[in-house]
């Protein structure tokens, strides 16, 4: 069953960055990018990575890894090594409560 799970408050997420949260045996990261959130798989499929620790540069996040780069909106690879791309969840604010649909 699909539903809503409070992941984190808005309030610790820093503008234009990004935090790790875990959920219900999912590893996450939840992105700040211009005061909206985004919530991605957390870890890079070329060797693990944890993305929530990478740069984000415009509406992209670099894996701290090896550099693979990921839309932060859509999830999609923009570049190699990573060939695949990161799963994205739906996220709603409810107040200042970050919202993940799980």
């Amino acid at each position: 069953m699909v539903r809503f799970v409070e992941v984190a408050n808005k309030s610790q997420i820093p503008q234009n960055g990004a935090i790790g949260v875990e959920v219900e045996g999912k590893s996450l990261a939840l992105v700040n990018l211009n005061g909206e959130i985004f919530a991605l798989d957390d870890t890079c499929p070329h060797a693990a990575g944890p993305l929530s620790e990478g740069e984000i540069d415009g509406e992209e996040i670099t894996c701290p890894w090896h550099h693979s780069r990921f839309d932060i909106r859509t999830g999609h690879v923009t570049m190699d090594p990573a060939d695949e791309d990161v799963a994205t969840y739906r996220v709603r604010l409810v107040g200042d409560a970050v919202e993940v649909e799980i």
